[in-house]
């Protein structure tokens, strides 16, 4: 009986440790995958590296976005907020779906591009997490009478991000002027610039060379600088400014 009694303690032992063992090799797998699934845009090693920082440090930023109206400020953010790239390259790699077919199948109850957009009076502001990084954003009113509050709510953020509607060349200059004039702030001087021209799905878009000259943005050198062409409303370049805002969050532990 005794024998009987250390055989399935021996039997239950064993169990728990296959039990286990088979936990552990799912952990892994699902972590494969998804590494395998970003290998196409970071790399294998880089995206491994990615996955444990996210297990040790979140990441937060503040951001200001900035630019006259219309320029498609408020667009930008509810296309950042429903934003679900990184779901579907992972969820795609389990179910062997073609990636633009679960795009087609994934819904956006609330938020995305608009073209009724109602322009933002004063300010809205608005939170969104992507993976470990809380981002919270500031969308500043573009009309004159809310130009005056833009460098009050661009202290200390984390990026100044200017919004520019690349198809309407005759508010440039203007446009060119405020960003010069909120930069020659002294409480704003060193915080990175992120300009963005929108709208490029419009065939009377400038050119990103044509918009960096006509915006100043080479006289710009106390801090740093970097311009996308995007358009929120076919979401083009809206990973590449996703990742260069990740790559200025500041981290904690």
């Amino acid at each position: 009986m005794k024998e009987g009694m250390k055989a399935r303690e021996i039997s239950g032992s064993f169990y728990l440790s296959l039990k286990k063992l088979t936990k552990k090799l799912q952990f892994f797998f699902s972590l494969f995958c998804f590494c395998f699934s970003l290998n196409s845009q970071m790399g294998l090693w880089e995206a491994f590296l990615n996955w444990l920082r996210s297990l040790f440090f979140k990441q937060e930023m503040e951001l200001s976005l900035i630019g006259l109206q219309n320029a498609g400020k408020t667009s930008l953010v509810n296309v950042v907020a429903v934003s679900k790239l990184e779901f579907v390259n992972v969820v795609a790699a389990y179910k062997g779906l073609i990636k633009s077919d679960l795009e087609r199948f994934l819904s956006y109850p609330t938020g995305g591009y608009s073209e009724d957009m109602i322009p933002t009076v004063g300010f809205n502001m608005r939170k969104v997490t992507k993976g470990n990084v809380t981002i919270k954003l500031w969308d500043l009113g573009g009309q004159p009478r809310f130009r005056s509050m833009w460098e009050r709510y661009c202290r200390a953020v984390s990026a100044i991000v200017y919004v520019v509607d690349a198809a309407d060349p005759d508010n440039l200059s203007i446009s060119r002027s405020e960003l010069h004039d909120l930069l020659s702030k002294p409480s704003l001087s060193g915080i990175p610039l992120l300009l963005l021209g929108n709208k490029i799905d419009k065939p009377e878009a400038l050119s990103k060379q044509a918009l960096t000259e006509d915006m100043g943005l080479k006289s710009i050198t106390d801090r740093e600088v970097c311009c996308f062409m995007i358009s929120c409303k076919n979401s083009t370049n809206i990973d590449s400014v996703i990742d260069w805002l990740i790559k200025h969050s500041k981290s904690k532990s």
